[in-house]
This record gives structure tokens, C-alpha cells and sequence, in this order.
């Protein structure tokens, strides 16, 4: 699969939500779609998924418009963070219902996850956890096998060891199934050893996005004096600095070999850290 995404513009009463936004991804892939709340990730979503028209520009996926297109929609799952089902509909007409609209949905995956979510045929939406209908939007896009699969803050409700046994059945999934899925969150350091690539968002922009093996090689932490560590970042892409008194802290894109070699101090950016100090007002890169 391959989606195109070409100065996409989306606008709400006067606010872009998207600002001519433009990227390609290609498959098979798992990405994390990073971003601070209001940045744009869900709108992208929602056109992605042929949910919502853009105002202007357009997203193709192997040449084709999702919006109003069936074939194209049983290619890709959405699951949001709620509101995936009828609030009258029984959990197992939920997934007798999906797994007439997948054609390659896996009914002994999702009757495997039912029972170990102890989600019971019979209970309807309206009347389970918040948890439990977050593990039922879980059981949909997993065994729904869609070419395209995307999860919007997934889990909600869930505790930290259901959240765990979800990555660890997901990346199951994926290696057995190959696929395109672009995971977006919150809870990063959770599941970022999970990306293959990221993107972050801000402001209806895409800021940044790369391959996680080249941000943990280039993204770092270099820690000396002022003068020694400004002499490093001299000519580096600078995401942020740090000054406490005469010792100075530079968050940048380069070599950390480099940085070892001048005799300053060097870690890693978590990518969570990463997505804050590039989202929180000015940034360098």
C-alpha cells in the first residue's frame, strides 16, 4: 500500500486544522503519529480513513481517493479512542457485523481476544467498561487484517498489563501479517521500541517525520560548557538548549561519536522527549 498525501488543507469556521500538508507512506510499516492535542493527527485520520472530505488537496491511497470508496474501505480500519460501535448493537454482533465488511478478518483471532478481554457475546456496548469497549475496538482493528490499520489512542481504560498484552498480540499480528499501521498516542514511551517511522505534528503541520533507527543514532542529549558544547552545535540542527550557569545542555540532530570525541557529555532523546521539545513554542528543527 502507498499513501500520497498532497498539500492537503483541512478547515473548520476559519481554523486549518491541516495546512497544505504533504508526505508519502508506504508500506508495510508500523508508524507513530505524534502530536500534542489539536495538532491535526485525528482530521488526518478521518480523511485517511474517507470519513471526512479535505478542503482542498488530497490524500490517495495506490492512486485512489478514499472518500465514498468501498473498495477502499474495507482496506482500512479506523479505531478511535471511542465511539467505534452502536451503543445497541451486543458485542457479538459487532464482530459478526466487521467480519462481513473485512474480507480477511480472522474469526479465531477475534473470538481468541474476546476471550481473553472476557468480553461476552451477549453484553451490549452501552452497558460495558470503558475498558472493555476499548479492548472490543481492539479486537476489530486486529483481526480485521485491513491493509491500512489505524488506532487513535486505543486503549483507553485499559491497565498497564491489558495495555502490554495488546503491543505484544499487535506485533504478533504484524509480523504475521504485514500491513501499514499508524498508531497514534499519547502513552509513547510505551510503545515507541514499536515504531518503525515517526511523524509529529503541530499546528496542522508536519514538523517532523523519520525512520526511529536514525532518531535514536542522531537525535541527542550533549551536556559541557557553554563554550565547548556551542562550538559542537555550531553548525548541528538545534532542537533546543538548556543554560545553567556556565554549563549548557544542546538537544540536536548529529553525530554523538562526534560529540564523544570532543569530550562532552551525550545521551539519547526518548522519543517522547523529542516530540515535546519540538512542540513546545519556538522550535529549531
Amino acid at each position: 500500500m502507498r499513501i500520497e498525501v498532497k498539500n492537503l488543507t483541512k478547515q473548520y469556521k476559519g481554523k486549518r486544522a491541516l495546512n497544505n500538508i504533504t508526505f508519502t507512506l508506504e508500506g508495510p510499516k508500523i508508524y507513530g503519529l505524534l502530536g500534542r492535542n489539536g495538532a491535526g493527527k485525528t482530521t488526518f485520520m478521518d480523511i485517511l480513513s474517507g470519513h471526512i472530505l479535505a478542503t482542498s488537496g488530497e490524500i490517495q491511497i495506490n492512486g485512489e481517493n478514499p472518500f465514498d470508496n468501498r473498495k477502499l474501505t474495507e482496506s482500512i480500519c479506523l479505531i478511535q479512542e471511542g465511539n467505534n460501535f452502536k451503543k445497541e448493537l451486543r458485542v457479538g454482533q459487532v464482530l459478526r457485523m466487521y467480519a462481513y465488511f473485512y474480507p480477511k478478518w480472522d474469526y479465531e483471532l477475534a473470538e481468541e481476544l474476546r476471550e481473553l478481554y472476557h468480553l461476552k457475546q451477549n453484553t451490549k456496548v452501552k452497558h460495558l467498561s470503558k475498558g472493555m469497549e476499548s479492548a472490543l475496538g481492539i479486537i476489530v482493528g486486529l483481526a480485521s487484517n485491513a491493509p491500512i490499520t489505524i488506532f487513535d489512542e486505543p486503549y483507553i481504560g485499559l491497565d498497564a498489563a491489558a495495555r502490554k498484552t495488546f503491543y505484544d498480540i499487535l506485533l504478533e499480528q504484524y509480523e504475521q501479517e504485514k500491513r501499514i499501521i499508524i498508531f497514534s498516542t499519547h502513552l509513547i514511551d510505551e510503545v515507541s521500541l514499536l515504531f518503525e517511522e515517526v511523524l509529529i505534528m503541530q499546528d496542522g503541520e508536519v514538523i517532523l517525520k523519520e525512520e526511529t533507527d536514525h532518531l535514536r543514532r542522531h537525535a541527542c542529549a550533549v551536556s559541557g560548557y557553554n563554550k565547548e558544547v556551542k562550538t559542537f552545535i555550531a553548525d548541528k540542527e538545534i532542537i533546543k538548549t538548556r543554560t545553567l550557569g556556565q554549563m549548557m545542555t544542546a538537544y540536536v540532530y548529529g553525530d554523538s561519536e562526534e560529540a564523544k570525541q570532543q569530550g562532552l557529555h551525550v545521551e539519547g532523546v526518548p522519543i517522547q522527549d523529542l516530540m515535546i521539545y519540538l512542540t513546545e513554542g519556538e522550535r529549531g528543527a
